[in-house]
């Protein structure tokens, strides 16, 4: 045997390392980058390995994998994962990163084109907890990675402080005399300046990060960058992962209920943000919360996860008893019919919960109660007297939205008990003048309560502790990091744990019997108690945080509660409980160029969107293609119907009918021979490694940019059969026909792939995808295992089912009245409001405080005003959470504008005057 091999060449360490490793008897000639020692290409190959047979070895890495199966046993199938994910994850990131700090100095630049295959190498090697990459003895995957890694990593300006385990791998394998003595004869001791002549000889790498800063809304087209440099060894690397028998795979299997943790399995413990139960959720609660969540848990059981994917609805507190009185139903009742509500929409949009549950019920109260008492027990609760209205008609201290009163700062009548909607200015209740109960008009008294609360001073290190090891091993959002630095940048406050109200689950002390747990400290535990309905050893998932990996999805305004609140309840309660390992936050979806208001009738609601004819499915689609991950985003009629019609229609559907058609029209419904040219390799390379972006995105929960990849593999196909012309070869000579068959083929394999790819967002056309095409079940679970594994499913010969279009297009006759229909016009075209002018307005007349409800009067609207006084709520409510997250001054003021234009449309609508009246003198 003869290697020839040159120096300065990255492929050429690894094949050296690997000779030096194995001490396989072989000759080596150092020969020049342009020597072409394999007659039959084009181009010069190196390293090359001539064998005793006369056949040529010129991947480097087949050379490394021939020199250790020489002497040894065969490669496993774990050594050949690695192998692949060399050749076609790193390398191309090697390439970029080579090229910069090589040619263009940019060496400090390095790390970022890096920083995804070295998290995948680093969570990899940390979680077998192995010396090596398969084992405790080095491999050929060891070698190959090493030789690939080693002009970088070995270059002091690239730190690898974040990935430790990379580092204590890395320099085991390098402090081994072989690799040692190869990297001495390929560099020789120049490092990086030793490669200037072989990188020069190089095509410049064209650019393929996916872009986390490209806008919500935009077109995957319109982000491409150009076509994608395919290596030799890419192309053989897909061609043999194509080649591998798919029956040999891992079997989809079914869920088997109660899911429980498994040893030696990954287990992923899911929870979505418990959705309020007395409103109806509109699509931003959908997609910040339970739909990005379903789409993670169902890629998580695709990758081969144990998956556990819990949610309820959040029951207690005093919204409930307001809406209860609203309805004159009791909280049971309420609770029991918006429950229904909510599970109906869920089920429509097929968010595949394993269970489904509610904070009413004995679970809670048994897990709550024993949480408090731990708190109490180790010393973290603190009592304290709160001053508070008491309205003794109701019998009963006043929640912050059941009194109003005059502003003490700018004298507006109808301040709420904690904030003026006028002056924005933040008030405490019992500084409102002339307060009124809500409920009935009676004027409270002021009255001290006493209350416990959660002394998170007291658990400030303990929690700063945890939150450092959770934010830089987990994948929080970038915003969950901001938000939970801004809520400890000034020291955190007492919070207090229980309320005075009836509807909760009570506080077992009996100092506070009367009282209930405040629904900030009670609604997190829901996700424990909902657990425990589902199955009595819910501490196997709950307090067992070694073998289990949790995820909380929410949106941004939840975040608080999850990375600061609920963390130091269970870390004070000290009883190993499983906390956050990783934060996914959404930010906000907006409606066209405004907010979503059931009250108004803007937006699209859960129980609105089956009523419009278009499937789940594409709601998903859209909603994930628009998901608020890095910065707000907004839901337009126009862009859905646009991507529907490009994206679904014309794109994705378009090329999996075509290939289906082809199918059945050419060639009598049974997948055709497939005879693989470099085009057809090239377009497998492409394929897998758009394969590969999705997995390493989803992996890291970017699900909106996931799909982009997605997208571009239909797009890259529909290339293929343009290219190619199917139904033109099909009517030529014997080899063109084989060419049409061999493009027919690949097309509906990539078809597979795609339904596979698909199933988290689009469950419904993925199965009908496969069934379309007849699919194996067993390509669910094996085309997204390890790296991903793109493989050669419908062999020759297989038949495909009927096929049929996917997707329909939405008219814009058809968009244009959905648009109407959801944009509040309904509102807008009542004529009680367009009635209503400054003089035909009563003059205000001063109402008694005790009047039992309010008279109506000329231009008054019953009705409306009911609407708009839950409108009027839902935005204090809005203007509280961003006053408590200390949102931006303009961002404030902008949404406190849009409450008193609420406010001045409620007065008119009560019959009132809308400006408050002037003040003649103060009261003494």
């Amino acid at each position: 045997m003869e290697l020839f091999v040159s120096e300065g060449n990255p492929h050429c360490l690894k094949v050296l390392a690997a000779l030096e490793v194995t001490g396989v008897q072989c000759g080596v000639q150092f020969i020049n980058h342009e020597g072409k020692v394999v007659p039959f290409l084009p181009r010069p190959a190196l390293p090359t390995l001539f064998l005793p047979s006369g056949q040529h070895l010129f991947s480097s890495n087949s050379i490394c994998r021939y020199l250790f199966e020489l002497n040894g046993p065969e490669s496993s199938n774990q050594c050949n994962q690695w192998l692949e994910w060399e050749a076609t994850v790193l390398q191309p990131a090697l390439v970029r990163a080579l090229h910069m700090a090589v040619l263009q100095g940019k060496g400090s630049e390095v790390s970022k084109v890096l920083h995804g295959p070295l998290n995948v190498l680093d969570q990899s090697l940390a979680k077998g907890n192995m010396a090596y990459l398969t084992g405790e003895a080095v491999s050929v995957a060891d070698v190959v990675l090493w030789g690939a890694l080693h002009p970088l990593l070995s270059v002091s300006s690239l730190p690898l402080s974040d990935h430790k385990s990379v580092k204590a791998w890395f320099d085991r394998v390098a402090a081994m005399r072989g690799c040692q003595s190869a990297a001495q004869k390929v560099l020789q001791g120049k490092g990086l300046e030793a490669m200037k002549s072989y990188m020069q000889k190089q095509p410049a790498p064209q650019s393929s990060q996916c872009r986390d800063t490209q806008p919500c809304n935009s077109s995957p087209a319109e982000t491409d960058e150009g076509e994608r440099a395919v290596s030799e060894e890419e192309m053989e690397a897909a061609a043999l992962t194509w080649s591998k028998d798919l029956n040999a795979c891992s079997q989809a299997t079914e869920k088997q209920h109660p899911i429980m943790p498994q040893e030696g399995n990954r287990n992923v413990l899911i929870t979505s943000a418990l959705p309020y139960v007395n409103n109806v959720p509109h699509l931003g609660n959908i997609i910040g919360c339970v739909l990005s969540a379903d789409v993670f848990s169902r890629y998580g059981h695709l990758r081969g996860w144990n998956v556990l994917f819990v949610c309820g609805t959040d029951e207690y507190g005093t919204a409930t008893e307001n809406k209860a009185r609203e309805e004159g139903l009791t909280p049971k009742q309420i609770c029991d019919k918006y429950h229904a509500v909510h599970s109906s929409i869920y089920k429509w949009f097929q968010i595949d919960f394993d269970f489904f549950g509610r904070t009413t019920t004995e679970k809670q109260t048994e897990i709550a109660q024993d949480i408090f008492w731990r708190l109490h027990n180790n010393g973290f609760l603190v009592e304290d007297t709160v001053e508070q209205l008491r309205c003794e008609n109701c019998q009963r201290f006043l929640a912050d939205r059941f009194v109003e009163g005059t502003c003490p700062h700018c004298s507006y009548p109808e301040a709420r008990g904690d904030q003026c909607d006028k002056c924005g200015r933040l008030i405490n209740a019992v500084e409102l003048r002339e307060p009124q109960c809500k409920v009935c008009r009676q004027s409270p008294v002021i009255r001290s309560s006493k209350h416990l609360f959660l002394d998170l001073p007291k658990l400030e290190t303990q929690l700063e502790q945890w939150l450092e090891r959770s934010t830089s091993s987990g994948d929080w959002t970038a915003n969950a990091k901001q938000i939970t630095r801004s809520w400890l940048r000034d020291g955190l406050k007492p919070r207090c744990i229980t309320r005075d109200l009836q509807w909760g689950t009570p506080v077992p002390h009996p100092d506070f019997k009367e009282k209930v747990f405040y629904v900030w400290f009670d609604a997190p535990i829901g996700y424990l108690s909902i657990t425990a309905n589902y199955t009595n050893e819910w501490e196997k998932w709950w307090k067992n945080p070694h073998q289990v990996e949790l995820y909380n999805f929410m949106a941004k305004d939840n975040v608080p509660f999850h990375s600061v609140v609920f963390p130091c309840s269970l870390l004070g309660a000290q009883d190993n409980y499983t906390l956050v390992n990783h934060l996914v936050a959404t930010e906000y979806l907006n409606y066209e160029d405004t907010k979503f208001s059931k009250s108004r009738g803007v937006g699209v609601f859960g129980d609105m969107a089956k009523d419009t004819g278009i499937p789940s499915d594409v709601w998903r689609f859209y909603l994930l293609y628009v998901r608020p991950e890095g910065q707000d985003s907004a839901f337009s009629w126009a862009d859905m119907a646009l991507k529907n019609n490009s994206e679904l229609l014309n794109n994705l559907g378009n090329f999996i009918n075509r290939g289906g058609m082809f199918v059945t029209k050419f060639f009598e419904g049974c997948v055709p021979a497939m005879e693989l040219q470099q085009e057809d390799k090239k377009l497998l390379a492409v394929v897998g490694w758009e394969l590969q972006q999705y997995i390493q995105l989803m992996d890291k929960v970017k699900i909106r940019d996931a799909l982009k990849h997605i997208l571009n593999i239909s797009r890259h196909g529909n290339q293929y059969i343009q290219v190619n012309e199917p139904w033109k070869k099909i009517k030529g000579g014997e080899s063109e026909r084989q060419r049409a068959g061999t493009v027919t083929g690949v097309s509906v394999n990539i078809a597979c792939l795609l339904s596979v790819m698909l199933l988290p967002y689009m469950p419904a056309v993925s199965q009908t995808i496969r069934d379309q095409l007849n699919a194996p079940q067993s390509c669910i679970n094996t085309m997204l295992q390890g790296p991903g594994t793109f493989v050669c499913a419908l062999r020759a010969g297989h038949r495909i089912g009927t096929v049929s279009p996917l997707f329909q297009k939405l008219e814009a006759d058809q968009i244009e009245a959905l648009k109407k229909r959801f944009g509040g016009q309904q509102l807008e075209d009542e004529p009680s409001n367009k009635k209503i002018t400054a003089s035909t307005q009563p003059a205000a007349v001063p109402a008694p405080a005790a009047v039992a409800e309010v008279k109506v009067v000329v231009g008054s609207d019953p009705e409306k005003a009911k609407q708009l006084a839950t409108a009027v709520a839902e935005q204090g409510d809005k203007v509280r959470a961003l006053k408590s997250q200390k949102a931006e001054k303009d961002v404030i003021a902008a949404e406190v504008s849009k409450l008193l234009d609420l406010k001045k449309q409620l007065a008119l609508a009560e019959g009132k005057n809308p400006e408050p009246a002037p003040q003649k003198g103060k009261k003494k």
